[in-house]
C-alpha cells in the first residue's frame, strides 16, 4: 500500500488516491445514461463508488485495527456493489465494452489493493 514514503495520513494510502480517482471515472461515465436512470442506477452507482474512499477513510480514522479493518470490508462490499452494477450498465448497453473494461480493471485494482491492506491489518 506504501509507495516509498511513510503513512501519515489517510489521503498517503494509494488504495484511497485510485478510490478517489475511480470515484471520478465513475461520475464520467454515468454521465451518458439515459436520463430516466438518473435516479436509479446513477444514483446507486455514483453513491457506491463515492463510499469507497469514504470508508477507507473513516476506517483509518478508528482507534482500534479492528474497527478499521470492518470499514475496509464495507468499502470492499461497495466496490463488489459496484462492480455489479457496472456489469449490468454493460448488460442495459449503458456501457460500452470499453468503457466497461476500462472501469472494471480499476475496480479490480482497487479490490487486490483492499485485500492486500486487509490481510495485512489481520495478521498483525
Amino acid at each position: 500500500m506504501r509507495s516509498g514514503r511513510s503513512i501519515k495520513t489517510y489521503r498517503d494510502l494509494v488504495v484511497w488516491q485510485k478510490s478517489m480517482a475511480f470515484v471520478t471515472g465513475v461520475y464520467k461515465v454515468t454521465k451518458t445514461f439515459t436520463k430516466e436512470e438518473q435516479f436509479g442506477l446513477v444514483s446507486q452507482m455514483r453513491r457506491c463508488a463515492v463510499s469507497i474512499p469514504s470508508y477507507i477513510a473513516e476506517g483509518y480514522g478508528r482507534i482500534s485495527r479492528g474497527d478499521y479493518v470492518r470499514f475496509l470490508q464495507v468499502a470492499m462490499g461497495s466496490l463488489f456493489e459496484i462492480q455489479t452494477q457496472l456489469q449490468i450498465a454493460l448488460n442495459l448497453e449503458f456501457l460500452d465494452k470499453s468503457e466497461f473494461g476500462s472501469s472494471f480493471d480499476k475496480s479490480r485494482e482497487i479490490e487486490r489493493m483492499l485485500s492486500a491492506l486487509i490481510s495485512k491489518l489481520n495478521v498483525k
